[in-house]
């Protein structure tokens, strides 16, 4: 059965059972309705313990129900009787109380939970606001200053800060059920506190929505959530328990319609599937327990930490020991910042370097189970640190390349046990970019390719599996979105006027900033190496400027001039004057139509890229996008965006028909 009672004495104990993870659907929702009208025609029975069979508390909706008619009883309805029970409800957590799960245990009187438990409202990451009562009976709760970091966040909160916070009431030791039938006996012999719907909501300092609204303005980026969530919060605390409400449901009605609900739903089915591909079903991986990293620089560094974050030992190698000290410098410093910035404590970044084996002697990684190179993205290079693994790695050892352009079949030459061979793609910084592409070669074994998924999730990022090709799905994107920024500056269109398009279309940052950032020379060195080994390669107007010393922030001046000690981008007389023959002035553009060419320009990269096979599905291409290059969330990726468009919209936005690669991504070939 879905729910279950049991009676310990005057205490009923009801149990739900949905697995996977407890998810709100009708037979749930149902179930609970009748054990509350059951169990208070029950004159034995003076309090209720909610608690959940399985991995955790109530997670959420079901998203089976996703784009559904919603059948009765509704969610806030439940709630409600729940809260207006004539018996005491607690709240047993453990796991997580997500959305609706936490809604159902905001009904509740009391709350307890297990100490790695956590609660939270991550609806706004679904384009949707709570929607049965979370954004009116939290600050009832708490606050709205706690409130509305829940709602226009989403991000949940572990069951101690939960304590401290008051979201729930006690942190329970030992056995959950048993903590809180003894909670719910002792409870029911003091005065009960009022239900949240009788509380009032304290209302917050002056001036204090006005500051919410431009934090949480400035954070959305263009999301339309996280400010209707606050907007409700606010109605909650200014008006009555009733009014709130209605206007709660209303908001979350307009948005679960709205397309960035709709984008938002695409990424999260996107995620959840990518990290178990069909392909893999019932491949084992290689056991990995210990890690090495050929490379102590940012990248090497980076991917360093990210495996000692997930409690994996790690050899770094360097060429000589003075470069083995600033790689183990380099690694520091990533600790530091973690330490300074409150993610790890003294004691934690202590831990994190006395796992790692630093050496300039390749023999020592005879008995480790993967090793991944980062080194200088130079074939010759990376074919030597090969040699030397080969010779000296086990058979069965897991070697890999980080390499981001290069084909690693050409790494690979020569490489005993090629099966065991696959390229790793850490995007940088490695210990903090979600994304990692997975490019096997036709030699690697299915269970090596399975290696790299189970160590994405280690790790905590999100995997894509790619082809093989010039900068595999993303880079290759990344380059053909620039050359097309390219051209709009040829157009005549202001390149500060090209990022503000972009930014205001949700990217943090237009193309020409994050080249400054970056570097421009990273991209015009790539550009001259394959120049140099006869490949036909057009010139770029990036390609002037680093000839003319403007490599980005770093020289001082690159697509924008900067002051010392100031990052802030400044229009350049001197690249207009480097610039100037390059310009041929055509028909101007606002801000959202340079935007709209822009994704479009990736579209039809991407749509040229799944018709070669180098990534299998267009939501793997709106997971790198979005996870490796910021391209914005709740725009759903380039791919979502642009069957959003329909033909139509693209040959609008691209000036000219759709490739029949994309016409047939759009279904429409």
């Amino acid at each position: 059965m879905v729910v279950s009672i049991a009676r310990e004495g005057e205490i009923a104990v009801i149990t739900v059972d949905n697995p996977p993870v407890n998810a709100l659907g009708h037979a749930l929702r149902q179930g609970l309705w009748d054990a509350a009208e059951t169990l208070d025609a029950d004159p034995g029975i003076r309090a209720v313990v909610l608690i959940c069979a399985g991995r955790t508390f109530i997670a959420g909706a079901d998203v089976t129900e996703f784009g559904k008619p919603p059948v009765p009883p509704h969610l806030p309805d439940l709630v409600a009787r729940i809260e207006t029970a004539a018996k005491p409800w607690v709240a047993a957590i453990h796991g997580s109380a997500l959305g609706g799960g936490f809604e159902v245990a905001l009904g509740c009187r009391f709350r307890v939970a297990v100490a790695d438990a956590s609660v939270g409202l991550p609806e706004v990451t679904l384009g949707i606001v709570p929607g049965a009562g979370g954004t009116v009976r939290t600050p009832r709760l708490v606050g709205a200053e706690q409130a509305v970091a829940m709602v226009t966040t989403g991000k949940p909160v572990k069951a101690p800060k939960a304590l401290s916070l008051g979201l729930i009431d006690t942190v329970i030791e030992g056995d959950l059920r048993a903590g809180a039938v003894a909670f719910a006996r002792e409870a029911i012999e003091a005065p009960l506190p009022a239900p949240l719907c009788d509380r009032p909501a304290s209302a917050p300092p002056e001036g204090f929505w006005a500051a919410q609204d431009t934090t949480v303005a400035k954070a959305a980026r263009g999301a339309a959530a996280p400010l209707r969530a606050l907007a409700c919060v606010k109605r909650a605390v200014t008006g009555d328990f009733a009014d709130a409400l209605a206007f709660e449901r209303e908001t979350f009605l307009d948005l679960r319609g709205s397309d960035q609900a709709a984008a938002l739903r695409h990424v999260f089915f996107a995620e959840r599937a990518a990290p178990r591909p069909k392909s893999l079903k019932g491949v084992v991986p290689r056991p990995v327990a210990t890690a090495a990293v050929i490379g102590g620089g940012t990248m090497g560094a980076g991917i360093a930490a990210a495996l000692r974050n997930a409690g994996l030992p790690v050899v770094m190698v360097e060429r000589d020991d003075d470069a083995l000290e600033r790689g183990l410098a380099n690694l520091g410093g990533i600790f530091d910042g973690a330490v300074k910035r409150g993610r790890l404590t003294p004691e934690g970044r202590a831990d994190r370097m006395a796992g790692v084996t630093a050496t300039t002697d390749y023999g020592g990684l005879a008995d480790v189970d993967l090793v991944i190179e980062a080194v200088f993205e130079e074939i010759s290079v990376k074919r030597a640190v090969f040699a030397q693994l080969g010779a000296v790695c086990r058979p069965d050892a897991v070697l890999a390349t980080n390499t981001s352009y290069l084909d690693p079949r050409d790494i690979a030459v020569g490489l005993l046990n090629p099966d065991r061979f696959i390229g790793l793609h850490f995007f940088s910084p490695a210990h903090v970019m979600k994304l990692l592409e997975i490019v096997p070669t036709p030699d690697t074994a299915p269970e090596v390719l399975a290696n790299g998924f189970a160590l994405a999730k280690r790790l905590g990022k999100m995997p894509v599996q790619a082809g093989i090709c010039d900068g595999f799905i993303g880079n290759r994107i990344l380059k053909h979105y620039r050359a097309a920024a390219e051209d709009l500056v040829r157009a005549g269109v202001p390149i500060a006027e090209i990022d503000a398009a972009m930014r205001g279309f949700g990217m943090a940052m237009g193309p020409f900033q994050a080249q400054d950032l970056g570097g421009l020379d990273i991209a015009y060195l790539q550009r001259e190496g394959a120049r140099a080994r006869g490949e036909d390669v057009p010139p770029t107007l990036g390609d002037i400027l680093v000839r003319a010393g403007r490599k980005g922030q770093k020289s001082g001046g690159g697509w924008y001039d900067y002051t010392p000690g100031n990052r802030t981008p400044q229009p350049s007389d001197a690249v207009a004057e480097l610039l100037a023959g390059e310009i041929h002035p055509g028909p101007e553009m606002d801000r959202d139509a340079v935007a709209r060419r822009l994704v479009a320009e990736m579209a039809e990269e991407a749509a040229a890229i799944l018709a070669e096979g180098v990534a299998t599905q267009p939501s793997d291409i709106d997971l790198v996008k979005i996870h490796g290059y910021g391209f914005p969330r709740w725009r759903g990726g380039p791919m979502f965006h642009a069957m959003q468009r329909g033909a139509e919209g693209l040959t609008q936005d691209l000036g000219r028909s759709p490739s029949d690669a994309l016409m047939a991504v759009l279904g429409q070939d």
